[in-house]
């Protein structure tokens, strides 16, 4: 996985969304009113697991919430997310202790003078002054300015598939649980070295004009199910960092597939839904799943 797309991949509300291609998005024709992303489910005499592939953010004119994801879901009793989000002072929490530097160890500190006014440069294409960002730690500087456009180009976290689910649970008072934490989530940013933490920022801010294509792919990728479309566009580079694609996918992948193969053995209808990248390639959950003789079918629909 090179930096510009461990940048797409991971800078998005912290976790693999999907890749675009400007190819892709060129012969793709969206039907805005009529989205069908993947859905797969697994099932045994008396349980059914449904495996659903998320995007975090999307335009709030895209209709997908309807058809069989709706019919899967209405059929669930529970609800699994990739995070329940904490409560915002536990977020703020981590923030001031995990995200912001130092005194006397800002961004004008560790980065080049060039690497500072490409910084500066791409901050204030976005509305964002360099030295609101200044006091951040590297890897929390890429997120805000990853996430920081979501709003001018039309992309909302509420309208984001894993909300809208959580907001239908709770009409229901549906079971809700996570596979990870918040805390483990925002692990795989502080993990990172200082100088894998500047490059990840680096790679976003010389992947900014690319922002609003990246996205719009992203999208279209997801809402159309192409899933071959997905594995493809996650996988570029993949191969040049095996280290970052056993901690960000493989090791995740397996240790949800665990959690599937647990659950299998007691009753019950599951909606599973994670980040979409998680659900595509050799490395995917389904594939896990199938190792361990579990066989998870694409609904046509």
């Amino acid at each position: 996985m090179n930096l510009k797309s461990m940048f797409r991949k991971l800078a998005p509300f912290a976790a693999l969304l999907g890749l675009g291609s400007p190819a892709y998005a060129e012969e793709a024709v969206l039907d805005r009113s009529d989205a069908d992303p993947a859905l797969w489910v697994l099932s045994d005499d008396d349980t059914t697991i449904y495996l659903f592939g998320t995007m975090h953010a999307l335009k709030t004119d895209l209709v997908w919430f309807d058809d069989a994801v709706a019919d899967a879901f209405g059929k669930s009793d529970e609800l699994v997310l990739e995070m329940i989000p904490p409560p915002p002072e536990e977020m703020a929490g981590f923030v001031q202790t995990a995200a912001i530097a130092k005194p006397g160890s800002g961004l004008s500190t560790i980065l080049t003078e060039d690497q500072y006014a490409r910084f500066a440069a791409a901050a204030s294409s976005i509305g964002l002054p360099a030295q609101m960002l200044e006091p951040m730690q590297p890897w929390f500087a890429g997120v805000t300015l990853a996430t920081a456009p979501l709003q001018q180009l039309g992309y909302s976290a509420e309208a984001g598939a894993e909300q809208v689910l959580q907001t239908a649970a709770a009409e229901r008072s549906m079971q809700m649980v996570g596979l990870e934490t918040f805390e483990q989530q925002m692990g795989f940013f502080t993990g990172l070295s200082q100088e894998d933490q500047i490059a990840f920022l680096m790679a976003g801010v010389d992947d900014m004009g690319e922002m609003k294509e990246t996205f719009e792919n992203m999208e279209t990728a997801w809402a159309m199910g192409d899933t071959k479309a997905t594995a493809d566009l996650l996988n570029e580079g993949m191969e040049d960092t095996p280290k970052l694609h056993e901690v960000l996918l493989k090791n995740r992948n397996a240790a949800w597939a665990e959690w599937i193969g647990t659950r299998m053995e007691s009753p019950g209808t599951v909606f599973i839904a994670v980040g979409a990248g998680h659900l595509a390639g050799d490395d995917s959950v389904q594939s896990m799943l199938a190792a361990k003789g579990f066989t998870a079918t694409r609904i046509e629909y």
